[in-house]
Protein backbone atom coordinates (compact mmCIF):
# COMPACT_ATOMS: atom_id res chain seq x y z
CA UNK A 1 0.00 0.00 0.00
CA UNK A 2 1.23 3.70 -0.77
CA UNK A 3 0.59 6.36 1.73
CA UNK A 4 0.50 8.59 -1.10
CA UNK A 5 -1.72 6.93 -3.95
CA UNK A 6 -4.11 4.31 -2.05
CA UNK A 7 -6.26 2.35 -4.61
CA UNK A 8 -9.61 2.85 -4.96
CA UNK A 9 -10.74 -0.99 -3.70
CA UNK A 10 -14.34 -0.30 -2.84
CA UNK A 11 -17.35 1.17 -3.65
CA UNK A 12 -18.71 2.55 -0.54
CA UNK A 13 -22.32 3.04 -2.20
CA UNK A 14 -22.43 -0.57 -2.64
CA UNK A 15 -21.35 -1.70 1.21
CA UNK A 16 -24.07 0.60 2.44
CA UNK A 17 -26.69 -1.01 0.49
CA UNK A 18 -25.06 -4.34 1.72
CA UNK A 19 -25.04 -3.41 5.12
CA UNK A 20 -28.35 -1.92 5.13
CA UNK A 21 -29.81 -5.32 3.83
CA UNK A 22 -28.17 -7.01 6.52
CA UNK A 23 -29.89 -5.19 9.06
CA UNK A 24 -32.93 -5.65 7.38
CA UNK A 25 -32.49 -9.00 7.26
CA UNK A 26 -32.50 -9.18 10.87
CA UNK A 27 -30.47 -12.77 10.46
CA UNK A 28 -28.45 -12.18 14.64
CA UNK A 29 -27.14 -16.04 13.67
CA UNK A 30 -25.20 -14.29 10.81
CA UNK A 31 -23.18 -12.21 12.96
CA UNK A 32 -21.23 -15.56 14.51
CA UNK A 33 -17.89 -13.69 13.33
CA UNK A 34 -18.71 -10.27 15.00
CA UNK A 35 -19.98 -12.44 18.54
CA UNK A 36 -16.51 -13.52 18.49
CA UNK A 37 -14.40 -10.77 17.47
CA UNK A 38 -16.56 -8.75 20.44
CA UNK A 39 -15.93 -11.78 23.06
CA UNK A 40 -12.40 -11.06 22.24
CA UNK A 41 -12.44 -7.73 22.44
CA UNK A 42 -14.14 -7.55 25.64
CA UNK A 43 -11.28 -9.76 27.19
CA UNK A 44 -8.25 -7.45 25.99
CA UNK A 45 -10.34 -4.72 27.13
CA UNK A 46 -10.01 -6.29 30.56
CA UNK A 47 -6.66 -7.24 30.15
CA UNK A 48 -5.52 -3.60 30.06
CA UNK A 49 -7.71 -2.96 33.22
CA UNK A 50 -11.05 -2.80 32.65
CA UNK A 51 -13.26 -0.34 30.35
CA UNK A 52 -11.77 3.72 30.13
CA UNK A 53 -14.29 6.52 31.20
CA UNK A 54 -14.16 7.40 27.91
CA UNK A 55 -14.03 4.85 25.18
CA UNK A 56 -15.00 5.26 21.47
CA UNK A 57 -16.56 3.02 18.42
CA UNK A 58 -15.58 3.07 15.02
CA UNK A 59 -17.75 0.43 12.88
CA UNK A 60 -19.97 -0.47 10.26
CA UNK A 61 -22.50 -2.34 12.54
CA UNK A 62 -22.24 0.18 15.29
CA UNK A 63 -25.93 -0.74 17.02
CA UNK A 64 -24.39 -4.50 17.60
CA UNK A 65 -21.42 -3.26 19.27
CA UNK A 66 -22.65 -0.62 21.35
CA UNK A 67 -25.57 -3.42 22.13
CA UNK A 68 -22.43 -5.73 23.58
CA UNK A 69 -19.92 -3.36 24.82
CA UNK A 70 -21.74 -0.29 25.69
CA UNK A 71 -19.09 2.51 24.46
CA UNK A 72 -21.15 5.81 25.26
CA UNK A 73 -19.34 7.26 21.22
CA UNK A 74 -19.75 5.80 17.88
CA UNK A 75 -18.57 6.76 14.72
CA UNK A 76 -19.06 5.38 10.80
CA UNK A 77 -16.13 3.96 9.22
CA UNK A 78 -16.18 6.53 6.64
CA UNK A 79 -12.42 7.47 5.23
CA UNK A 80 -12.65 10.33 7.29
CA UNK A 81 -13.55 9.59 10.45
CA UNK A 82 -14.57 12.92 12.20
CA UNK A 83 -13.12 11.91 15.22
CA UNK A 84 -12.35 14.53 17.75
CA UNK A 85 -8.51 15.19 18.47
CA UNK A 86 -7.19 13.94 21.46
CA UNK A 87 -10.38 12.76 23.69
CA UNK A 88 -10.50 9.50 24.29
CA UNK A 89 -8.10 6.59 26.27
CA UNK A 90 -9.84 3.55 24.79
CA UNK A 91 -10.87 3.62 20.72
CA UNK A 92 -12.60 0.38 19.31
CA UNK A 93 -12.08 -0.44 15.55
CA UNK A 94 -14.61 -2.76 14.63
CA UNK A 95 -14.97 -5.24 11.52
CA UNK A 96 -14.19 -2.70 8.91
CA UNK A 97 -10.87 -1.73 8.30
CA UNK A 98 -10.95 -4.71 5.29
CA UNK A 99 -12.97 -2.37 3.38
CA UNK A 100 -10.61 0.53 3.52
CA UNK A 101 -9.82 2.19 0.63
CA UNK A 102 -7.12 4.02 2.85
CA UNK A 103 -6.17 2.22 6.14
CA UNK A 104 -3.03 4.15 6.66
CA UNK A 105 -5.17 7.58 7.49
CA UNK A 106 -8.24 5.90 9.60
CA UNK A 107 -5.25 4.44 11.38
CA UNK A 108 -3.68 8.13 11.86
CA UNK A 109 -7.23 9.32 12.43
CA UNK A 110 -7.64 6.56 15.27
CA UNK A 111 -4.16 7.34 17.10
CA UNK A 112 -4.94 11.77 16.72
CA UNK A 113 -8.46 11.17 18.49
CA UNK A 114 -6.73 9.18 21.11
CA UNK A 115 -4.46 11.12 24.37
CA UNK A 116 -1.28 10.28 25.34
CA UNK A 117 -0.68 6.83 26.44
CA UNK A 118 -4.79 5.82 24.48
CA UNK A 119 -5.46 2.02 23.85
CA UNK A 120 -6.10 1.35 20.39
CA UNK A 121 -7.83 -1.78 19.69
CA UNK A 122 -8.91 -3.24 16.09
CA UNK A 123 -10.36 -6.17 14.64
CA UNK A 124 -10.73 -6.98 10.74
CA UNK A 125 -10.87 -9.89 8.52
CA UNK A 126 -7.72 -11.16 7.43
CA UNK A 127 -6.57 -12.72 4.28
CA UNK A 128 -6.67 -16.65 5.12
CA UNK A 129 -10.53 -15.71 5.33
CA UNK A 130 -12.87 -17.32 2.44
CA UNK A 131 -9.84 -18.94 0.90
CA UNK A 132 -11.72 -21.98 -0.61
CA UNK A 133 -14.07 -19.90 -1.69
CA UNK A 134 -11.47 -18.16 -3.64
CA UNK A 135 -10.20 -20.57 -5.07
CA UNK A 136 -13.78 -22.19 -6.24
CA UNK A 137 -14.67 -19.07 -7.74
CA UNK A 138 -11.74 -18.38 -9.83
CA UNK A 139 -11.79 -21.78 -11.17
CA UNK A 140 -15.49 -21.60 -11.80
CA UNK A 141 -15.39 -18.06 -13.51
CA UNK A 142 -12.39 -19.18 -15.78
CA UNK A 143 -14.67 -22.26 -17.03
CA UNK A 144 -17.55 -20.55 -17.48
CA UNK A 145 -16.36 -17.64 -18.95
CA UNK A 146 -12.50 -18.23 -19.65
CA UNK A 147 -11.42 -15.39 -17.28
CA UNK A 148 -11.80 -14.43 -13.65
CA UNK A 149 -12.72 -10.91 -12.36
CA UNK A 150 -12.44 -9.62 -8.51
CA UNK A 151 -15.12 -10.95 -6.74
CA UNK A 152 -13.74 -11.20 -2.90
CA UNK A 153 -11.91 -8.52 -1.02
CA UNK A 154 -8.47 -8.70 -0.92
CA UNK A 155 -7.59 -8.82 2.73
CA UNK A 156 -4.29 -7.96 4.14
CA UNK A 157 -1.96 -10.77 6.10
CA UNK A 158 -0.85 -10.23 9.91
CA UNK A 159 2.43 -9.02 9.26
CA UNK A 160 1.37 -6.51 6.49
CA UNK A 161 -1.20 -4.77 9.16
CA UNK A 162 1.39 -5.20 12.10
CA UNK A 163 3.41 -2.92 9.90
CA UNK A 164 0.21 -0.34 9.41
CA UNK A 165 0.27 0.47 12.50
CA UNK A 166 3.87 1.16 13.45
CA UNK A 167 3.63 3.32 9.76
CA UNK A 168 0.24 5.42 11.25
CA UNK A 169 3.03 6.46 14.70
CA UNK A 170 1.59 3.88 17.21
CA UNK A 171 3.97 2.76 19.75
CA UNK A 172 3.81 -1.28 21.19
CA UNK A 173 1.79 -2.15 18.18
CA UNK A 174 0.89 -6.19 18.59
CA UNK A 175 -0.95 -7.92 15.81
CA UNK A 176 -2.16 -11.81 16.32
CA UNK A 177 -5.11 -14.15 14.70
CA UNK A 178 -8.18 -16.14 15.33
CA UNK A 179 -8.64 -18.72 12.90
CA UNK A 180 -12.58 -19.63 12.99
CA UNK A 181 -13.64 -22.51 10.98
CA UNK A 182 -17.78 -22.79 10.10
CA UNK A 183 -19.39 -25.22 7.89
CA UNK A 184 -22.60 -24.71 5.44
CA UNK A 185 -24.09 -27.61 3.61
CA UNK A 186 -23.16 -26.17 -0.19
CA UNK A 187 -21.05 -23.45 -1.48
CA UNK A 188 -24.28 -21.01 -2.36
CA UNK A 189 -25.21 -21.22 1.68
CA UNK A 190 -22.43 -19.62 2.86
CA UNK A 191 -22.42 -17.27 -0.05
CA UNK A 192 -26.28 -16.74 1.38
CA UNK A 193 -24.75 -16.19 4.93
CA UNK A 194 -22.27 -13.80 3.98
CA UNK A 195 -25.17 -11.67 2.33
CA UNK A 196 -27.02 -11.59 5.42
CA UNK A 197 -23.17 -10.36 7.50
CA UNK A 198 -23.02 -7.60 4.88
CA UNK A 199 -20.01 -9.10 3.41
CA UNK A 200 -20.51 -9.75 -0.26
CA UNK A 201 -18.75 -8.08 -3.46
CA UNK A 202 -18.87 -4.62 -3.19
CA UNK A 203 -15.31 -4.34 -4.87
CA UNK A 204 -14.95 -1.18 -7.30
CA UNK A 205 -13.24 -2.81 -9.62
CA UNK A 206 -16.40 -6.23 -10.19
CA UNK A 207 -18.80 -6.88 -12.62
CA UNK A 208 -21.42 -5.06 -12.34
CA UNK A 209 -23.76 -7.21 -14.54
CA UNK A 210 -25.13 -10.21 -13.19
CA UNK A 211 -22.99 -13.13 -12.92
CA UNK A 212 -25.06 -16.29 -14.75
CA UNK A 213 -26.30 -18.79 -12.38
CA UNK A 214 -24.08 -21.32 -13.91
CA UNK A 215 -20.84 -19.48 -12.49
CA UNK A 216 -22.31 -20.18 -8.81
CA UNK A 217 -23.50 -23.63 -9.71
CA UNK A 218 -20.06 -24.58 -10.90
CA UNK A 219 -18.49 -22.89 -8.18
CA UNK A 220 -20.47 -25.10 -5.88
CA UNK A 221 -19.53 -28.14 -7.54
CA UNK A 222 -15.38 -27.73 -7.39
CA UNK A 223 -16.28 -26.26 -3.96
CA UNK A 224 -17.61 -29.70 -2.77
CA UNK A 225 -14.85 -31.48 -4.99
CA UNK A 226 -12.12 -29.70 -3.35
CA UNK A 227 -13.45 -29.14 0.06
CA UNK A 228 -16.33 -31.40 1.39
CA UNK A 229 -16.07 -32.72 4.38
CA UNK A 230 -16.42 -36.84 4.79
CA UNK A 231 -19.94 -35.65 6.32
CA UNK A 232 -20.55 -33.94 2.88
CA UNK A 233 -20.70 -30.44 4.57
CA UNK A 234 -17.95 -27.48 2.75
CA UNK A 235 -15.72 -25.60 5.32
CA UNK A 236 -15.09 -21.60 5.26
CA UNK A 237 -12.28 -20.40 6.95
CA UNK A 238 -12.31 -16.97 8.32
CA UNK A 239 -9.71 -15.24 9.94
CA UNK A 240 -9.80 -12.44 12.30
CA UNK A 241 -6.66 -10.47 13.04
CA UNK A 242 -6.43 -8.28 16.08
CA UNK A 243 -4.62 -5.22 16.47
CA UNK A 244 -3.82 -3.51 19.82
CA UNK A 245 -1.54 -0.45 20.28
CA UNK A 246 -1.26 2.69 22.19
CA UNK A 247 -1.05 6.19 21.04
CA UNK A 248 3.02 7.58 21.91
CA UNK A 249 3.46 10.20 24.51
CA UNK A 250 3.53 12.84 22.25
CA UNK A 251 3.21 13.58 18.59
CA UNK A 252 4.10 16.13 16.02
CA UNK A 253 1.74 19.22 16.14
CA UNK A 254 0.89 19.18 12.52
CA UNK A 255 0.76 15.50 11.06
CA UNK A 256 -1.99 14.69 8.03
CA UNK A 257 -4.54 12.79 9.38
CA UNK A 258 -5.11 10.51 5.43
CA UNK A 259 -2.60 8.51 4.20
CA UNK A 260 -3.40 9.91 0.71
CA UNK A 261 -1.28 13.33 1.67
Amino acid sequence: MSLHAPRILTDILSLDLHRRRARAARRSDAFFLHARACEEIRARIGEIGGKPSRAALVSGFPEYWNKEIKIAESYPDREFLDLPRSKFDLLIHAMSLHWSNDPVGQLIQCRLALGQNGKFLCVLLGGATLRELRHSLTEAEILTTGGASPRVAPMGDIRDLGDLLQRAGFADAVADSLTVKATYSTALALMQDLRFMGETNALDQRIKAFAPRMLFLECARIYGECFARPDGRIPATFELIFLTARAPDSAAPDEIVSGKA
